[in-house]
C-alpha cells in the first residue's frame, strides 16, 4: 500500500509562479491616496462691493501609496461653509510618481458676500470661538500606467477642516478619499 509519489520540477515551478503571481496581485491592489491640508495662507483681499473676497493658498500634502505612477487632469475643489458654497480652488493637471509624496499649492478664492449676507451670525460666533468648520469636496480623474496600459480612475475626496478664522491655522481635519477604477 505504499504508493510512491513522483517529484515533478514542472509542477513545483508552476506552483511557485502561481503563488508569486497571487502575492503580486494582492500587493498591487489599488489603494486610496491620502490628502492632508498643511496650511492656509492669505495672499490678498479683492474688493467686491460691498465686501471683500479673500484669496488664499491651500498647501496640501498628497501621498500616492500605489506601485504605479499616476497622471491626473485639472479640476476644481469646492469649499463650503455651513452647507453653502463659499469658494473654490483650482487643481492643475499633473502627475505623481509611485509610492511618493507631493506638496500642492492650490490658489483659492473665498466669497465674502456669501459669508456675510447668509452666515454673518454664525461667522461672528465662529470668530469669537476661534473655530470655523469648512467642508471641501473634489473629484480627481486620471490614469495610472501599468506596463503599457492606462487604467483610468476617479478619486472622490471629502474634507472636513476646522480652522482658526483669525489666523487661518488648521486646528483639526478629517479627509476621506474613495478610489474608483474604470476598467472600460
Amino acid at each position: 500500500m505504499g504508493k510512491t509519489v513522483k517529484w515533478s520540477w514542472t509542477s513545483a515551478l508552476i506552483g511557485a509562479a502561481s503563488a508569486t503571481a497571487a502575492a503580486a496581485l494582492i500587493n498591487a491592489k489599488p489603494k486610496d491616496p491620502a490628502f492632508h491640508l498643511i496650511s492656509i495662507s492669505l495672499t490678498s483681499f479683492k474688493f467686491n462691493f460691498p465686501v471683500l473676497d479673500a484669496e488664499v493658498i491651500l498647501t496640501v500634502h498628497v501621498t500616492n501609496p500605489n506601485i504605479a505612477p499616476i497622471h491626473y487632469s485639472s479640476t476644481t475643489m469646492s469649499i463650503f461653509y455651513d452647507g453653502s458654497h463659499l469658494g473654490s480652488a483650482q487643481i492643475d493637471a499633473g502627475s505623481q510618481a509611485p509610492k511618493s509624496c507631493q506638496v500642492l499649492r492650490l490658489p483659492a478664492r473665498l466669497d465674502g458676500l456669501e459669508l456675510l449676507t447668509h452666515h454673518a451670525g454664525r461667522f461672528l460666533a465662529d470668530v469669537s470661538r476661534r473655530e470655523m468648520m469648512l467642508d471641501a469636496t473634489v473629484d480627481i480623474e486620471g490614469a495610472a500606467k501599468v506596463l503599457w496600459w492606462d487604467h483610468k480612475f476617479k478619486v472622490h475626496v471629502d474634507s472636513h477642516v476646522v480652522v482658526d478664522p483669525l489666523y487661518l491655522d488648521v486646528i483639526d481635519q478629517e479627509n476621506k478619499s474613495d478610489l474608483e477604477l474604470r476598467l472600460a
